[in-house]
């Protein structure tokens, strides 16, 4: 597997430990708020002269529904500290860095809020 999918894989264990909170690789059909969707989709080379790397942005999206972003806000942060604890190796690819970039939260159409968590992460095969 390319290290985006590793870090995927990764950032999903670490979300999975987030009491209430499911965690899927892409947008679900049915699901019950709070949710978190992860995307690690753009990936460019960070590689060096002896060795394979990859730079890897790491995009989390939590879902909810209620008046007021009060438990997203909560959750959103858990997700921060969950995903800035990814380090080490993460099935053949070593994370040297991984660096939060920014987060938003909106109001969704429907009624509900979504929070946007993105990360950076460098890293190096093998």
């Amino acid at each position: 597997m390319n290290a985006g999918e590793r870090l995927r894989e990764a950032a999903m264990a670490a979300l999975a430990s987030l009491d209430g909170l499911g965690v899927y690789d892409g947008p679900p059909i049915q699901a019950s708020p709070p949710y978190a969707v992860v995307d690690a989709g753009l990936e460019s080379d960070w590689s060096h002269k002896n060795g394979e790397g990859r730079e890897v942005r790491l995009a989390v999206t939590l879902f909810d529904k209620g008046e007021r972003p009060i438990r997203l806000r909560l959750l959103a942060g858990a997700a921060r500290e969950a995903l800035a604890g990814i380090a080490g190796d993460v099935g053949g690819w070593r994370v040297v860095t991984m660096l939060y970039l920014r987060s938003r939260t909106v109001r969704e159409r429907q009624g509900g809020w979504a929070a946007v968590i993105e990360f950076r992460a460098r890293m190096l095969a093998g």
